[in-house]
């Protein structure tokens, strides 16, 4: 990437971290779309109706999420900026906290972070949750990058 795209990504970053906006979020997702990808390292659980995504965010990585079509349950441990309801926030620590349906988050993580969504699904396949949670399961890594898949965990009779 040559140094004036370098220069056009940065200013975008700064836009969007001052004034969030879905549509600011679209920008900076077609500029990160030209940027070297890294796998987030998804896995899943599924039991009783309930639904978790963890992605592991290496320190370093600046990532767009995909439009949240129910509300749900986030549980982030690490150290991120990200869009929240109120704008852009720094969360460290262990953090749990809502996001309602029609939300997408862009965020930095400063440290490895982990973040986990669990969500209402009685689909009980990958393909198919990932279709109930979001429209833009098209966008997903785990359908994208072609990274490997990792197992599911049912937890039934755990």
């Amino acid at each position: 990437m040559n140094a004036a795209t370098l220069e056009a990504v940065s200013q975008k970053v700064a836009a969007l971290f001052s004034n969030p906006s879905l549509e600011k979020i679209d920008e900076y997702e077609q500029l990160m779309g030209q940027m070297p990808q890294v796998d987030l390292q998804t896995t899943h659980s599924i039991s009783g109706g309930v639904y978790s995504r963890t992605i592991f965010i290496p320190a370093g990585v600046s990532l767009v999420g995909a439009t949240h079509s129910k509300d749900h349950i986030n549980v982030m441990c690490g150290d991120i900026t990200v869009t929240t309801d109120d704008g852009m926030k720094r969360l460290t620590g262990y953090n749990v906290f809502a996001t309602k349906a029609g939300m997408r988050r862009v965020g930095y993580a400063h440290t490895d972070t982990y973040w986990t969504s669990v969500i209402h699904t009685t689909e009980t396949e990958i393909s198919k949750i990932e279709g109930d949670i979001t429209p833009d399961s098209h966008k997903l890594q785990t359908r994208n990058l072609r990274v490997a898949s990792t197992p599911i965990n049912a937890l039934e009779g755990v």
